[in-house]
């Protein structure tokens, strides 16, 4: 039995309506954060400490920091951080989630949150306001039963998640660190002990132009790098293969995937091509890190037997730079949400997760065990459909109070 449930049915029609307001902002990544942040820090003001941060424009020459299609400065735009109040003394723990939303050019009504049959839609609504309501609508439930933590709790709600985790990246590199952190996100309520870790690339190779009446003079850019495409499958081939039956992934049948996104070439019909860039994406599991997905692509290129191909391709990793990321499916984080998430009515599922998020920063360059956890379904988010049942959001809730107290511990009362 679940003994914060009662506290978040209390609380639950101030949840609801915090998460629609939230929805109303426009909080797109890229500079629209800065008035739902000062929303936020307002209504978290009620269950502790709260401060901002205002992300550091030296940032940008951190090596994990990732640039967006666009980049603005961060003049004015902050993360808040709330410390709930506790003794200080027992296991750390910090809850991460993200106000930014990505964009929605073609759904007119994405922010003007609509309640039908038990389900809120909105952009946000799962990915990520929800989470940030869920965070609020369980610590709401711990102050309201006169809850003291023995360790310290913060609660994170953060900019640029959607662009690749530059919100998150500022607050471990400001000093934030906790024993353990549980990343919302929208699992289906599912717990996920591990990431796959994802790439973007920029492949161009350059040709030899000439008149289509001279072809046989030329070199087509467009044709090198279709055999290029050709390698890569063969390396994504090879990339299931050496991940088949991998641990907390034994679910999925493709985990691992290489994917070509985008495809340009120079020139003009008569003409051919001159120049030719490839853009896509690696999906890799823990068994691998970021750097050997590189060279092992490099590698691809480079000893794809052309002749001309080694001294005219350049192979570069601009924008997303996810690793992938693993704690032990028997953690002891993992096992306290797995426990609370039982008393919530949720059967409990451990497993890896098949979407990158700001968790792998928190291991990676934090050094802190993680988990992602959260109510509402994956597939919907960044749709034009974006919605999130609220019964999860309770059960949400109610597990995130039973696995914060289970952690950090209580003081006698």
């Amino acid at each position: 039995m679940n003994e914060w449930r009662a506290a978040v049915e209390e609380r639950f029609d101030e949840a609801r309506e915090f998460l629609s307001s939230l929805v109303r902002f426009p909080s797109v990544s890229g500079g629209g954060e800065t008035e739902i942040q000062d929303f936020v820090a307002e209504r978290f003001g009620a269950l502790g400490e709260v401060e901002t941060r205002e992300v550091p424009e030296d940032l940008k020459r951190d090596p994990q920091y990732t640039f967006g299609d666009h980049e603005f400065d961060y003049s004015g735009r902050k993360n808040v951080v709330l410390r709930f109040p506790s003794k200080g003394a027992g296991r750390s723990l910090i809850l991460n989630s993200h106000v930014d939303v990505v964009p929605a050019e073609h759904w007119k009504e994405a922010f003007s949150p609509r309640l039908e049959d038990g389900i809120l839609y909105g952009r946000g609504a799962c990915d990520a306001k929800g989470q940030v309501a869920t965070m609020y609508l369980a610590l709401c439930a711990l102050r309201d039963s006169g809850v003291t933590l023995s360790g310290a709790l913060t609660a994170q709600a953060v900019i640029e998640e959607e662009v690749g985790g530059n919100g998150t990246l500022a607050l471990i590199r400001q000093g934030y660190r906790a024993d353990g952190v549980i990343v919302l996100e929208p699992t289906s309520l599912r717990i996920k002990a591990a990431n796959r870790g994802a790439v973007w690339f920029a492949l161009e190779v350059t040709g030899k132009p000439v008149h289509m009446g001279k072809i046989r003079e030329g070199v087509n850019a467009i044709e090198k790098t279709c055999l290029l495409m050709d390698r890569m499958r063969e390396y994504e081939k090879r990339l299931i293969e050496e991940s088949r039956d991998y641990p907390l992934f034994e679910q999925f049948e493709q985990p691992v995937q290489v994917n070509f996104g985008v495809m340009r070439g120079e020139g003009w019909p008569s003409m051919v091509c001159g120049r030719a860039v490839l853009e896509g994406g690696v999906g890799f599991l823990p068994n691998k890190n970021l750097e050997l997905v590189k060279k092992e692509l490099d590698a691809v290129v480079r000893d794809c037997g052309d002749d001309w191909i080694p001294e005219h391709y350049r192979l570069t990793f601009p924008r997303l730079h996810n690793d992938a990321y693993e704690i032990a499916r028997d953690h002891p984080l993992a096992r306290a949400l797995e426990e609370a998430a039982a008393t919530a009515g949720i059967e409990p599922a451990v497993e890896g997760w098949i979407v990158s998020c700001d968790a792998r920063l928190f291991s990676r360059v934090g050094e802190m065990p993680v988990v992602v956890f959260g109510p509402g379904a994956i597939e919907d988010a960044h749709s034009n459909n974006e919605k999130l049942e609220l019964e999860q959001m309770k059960q949400a809730a109610a597990a995130l109070a039973e696995a914060i107290v289970r952690w950090c511990g209580r003081e006698n009362s």
